[in-house]
């Protein structure tokens, strides 16, 4: 008996081992079949790569545990969805978010409410399922995956500012949904009531929203000053960013806060700060860094929804997935139409057209966050049958809208018109591009020909050659710009974009010199920002596309 028992610890750490083993090798598999899928997708098939991740996830659903693994609500949330949102908010220029912060704010916060009021409603009454139960489900839902989409934008050439309104109101709306979930579920547990305090809640989740922005906002200024400005290590400052991701996360929720929340605060930091105050060396280090990590975490959370979702409970659960779908498209409908409605009053300036809210209502994807928060359900809190219905209803809702609307949006914006890269186009960036670069070299060329460095005869000889190119590439953007007059008018509103910007930085910089009083800075800086809005509303209405748009995030 007791050599027996002598052995016993060494079982438990070997079966550990095994078991960690078993959870490596589920991931190495995971990373493996994403790449594949990533392979297959660009050599063989136009398809969207999140949507075939989903694809193969599904079949894979039907070999059980082939993973060695479980997946978790914890897995996605706490692993997985951190380094997503902060990477996802490093893009974003502090600048476009600003102008846009309106729309952006009412769709995430009130558009969130009235659709978690507007699902719960309709499912409780269609379905009898309790109400918190069914507001639960409408939290969970409204949380917006743009993940497919913002693939669609960058391959297509959408407008930058189409696809900043989609991305920050899904950063901002994923918070706000955990936020409202995680309160109707607590008072679920608190008192088994079907109704609540409205007032209570309203400042239960001012609490835990604002508190999270704190925590973010707080910590992502302590990096960005402390160790991004005074550290000149890539390797080092790299390592402090995934500290901040998952910290902030962590911090957050440790203090009962929005964990989602504090990670966009954190990243608007960097990416706003931050990323000014590090070397170029270092800039591309991270950015190279978060874009790997960002891709990882993209196919491992796609390739779960396909995982999770069990096809054989669609056909007994049809009617629940049916009124689901439905109810998703009419409060998407309400929410962006009137929002957007709303938001073209309070700020005229910033007008979103109509074809613009066409693609944020059918570019309204479910994915990790709702699919994770669907899991959390099984806890003891609703009836074990009411979460099954309402996972099934989850994971049919995400995955008609991957599916079905992911695969239909491409076709949608080529008809409203905002996929802006024709051959045209095209040939004239290249031309400019390659025509900045000839300019830049002969510039060069020049400097080492003054230095000392370069002999007169070389220069002469190197000189020809980059002459001979830039009058090239001159001749034939004048030719473009003469066929096509739509390319003149896009480079005159650059350069007028680029003006502004010049005025604007030239004010604040009389001002900082005490040549300006800060009533007259004020006024200018009033008058710059008017003229930019104009602009920015005559390239969103005509359709310029994101070129012209994007010279004033620079």
């Amino acid at each position: 008996m007791w050599p027996l028992l002598s052995y016993l610890p060494q079982l438990v750490q070997q079966a550990e081992e095994s078991s960690f083993l078993r959870q490596e090798l589920g991931f190495v598999i995971l990373l493996t079949i994403a790449a594949g899928v990533a392979i297959f997708v660009r050599r063989f098939v136009k398809l969207p790569y999140t949507v075939a991740l989903v694809l193969v996830g599904l079949v894979l659903s039907f070999f059980p545990n082939f993973l060695g693994f479980t997946i978790s609500s914890d897995l996605i949330l706490d692993l997985l969805v951190p380094p997503l949102v902060f990477e996802a908010t490093l893009q974003i220029k502090w600048s476009s978010l600003r102008r846009n912060l309106i729309p952006i704010l009412l769709l995430a916060v009130v558009g969130v409410l009235i659709s978690t009021l507007l699902v719960g409603e309709i499912v409780s009454q269609t379905l009898g399922i309790p109400l918190l139960a069914a507001v639960a489900f409408g939290a969970l839902i409204s949380a917006t995956d743009p993940v497919a989409v913002i693939s669609f934008f960058r391959s297509l050439g959408v407008s930058k500012r189409l696809a900043l309104l989609v991305e920050g109101e899904s950063l901002f709306n994923d918070g706000v949904a955990i936020v409202v979930f995680t309160l109707a579920v607590s008072l679920a547990a608190s008192t088994g009531e079907v109704t609540f305090n409205l007032v209570d809640f309203i400042i239960e989740f001012l609490r835990v929203a604002v508190g999270g922005l704190a925590v973010g906002i707080f910590l992502g200024l302590v990096v960005s000053q402390l160790v991004l400005r005074h550290v000149d290590d890539n390797l080092i400052e790299t390592a402090t960013t995934v500290a901040l991701a998952f910290g902030a996360f962590v911090l957050a929720e440790e203090f009962h806060l929005s964990g989602i929340l504090a990670v966009v605060a954190a990243g608007l930091f960097v990416g706003n700060v931050g990323f000014i105050n590090t070397s170029p060396t270092t800039r591309v280090t991270l950015e190279n860094f978060w874009e790997f990590l960002a891709f990882v975490t993209n196919s491992i959370i796609f390739l779960i929804i396909g995982l999770e979702v069990q096809l054989q409970q669609f056909g007994t659960n049809l009617i629940p997935i049916i009124v689901a779908v439905a109810t998703i498209l009419l409060s998407r409908a309400v929410v962006v139409y009137a929002i957007t409605w709303i938001s073209n009053r309070l700020d005229p300036r910033n007008f979103i057209p109509v074809n613009y809210r066409h693609i944020m209502f059918w570019g309204g994807l479910r994915g990790a966050i709702s699919l994770a928060l669907a899991l959390t359900l099984s806890n003891g809190v609703f009836d074990a049958f009411i979460v099954r219905e309402l996972q099934v209803m989850t994971f049919g809702v995400v995955l008609f809208t991957l599916l079905f609307q992911g695969l239909t949006i491409a076709p949608l914006i080529r008809r409203l018109g905002l996929s802006k890269r024709p051959e045209n186009r095209l040939a004239q960036q290249k031309e400019q591009g390659l025509l900045y670069m000839k300019q830049s070299g002969k510039r060069e060329l020049d400097r080492l020909r003054d230095d000392g460095i370069l002999p007169a005869e070389l220069w002469n000889a190197m000189a020809r050659v980059y002459d001979d190119e830039i009058a090239q590439h001159d001749e034939e953007l004048h030719r473009l710009l003469r066929e096509h007059a739509e390319l003149t008018q896009e480079i005159v509103l650059q350069a007028r974009m680029d003006l502004l910007r010049a005025e604007r930085t030239a004010a604040s910089d009389a001002f900082q010199r005490g040549l300006l009083t800060e009533e007259i800075f004020e006024e200018l800086i009033r008058e710059t920002d008017n003229r930019a809005a104009a602009l920015d509303r005559i390239i969103a209405v005509q359709g310029l596309g994101p070129e012209a748009e994007s010279s004033l995030e620079r």
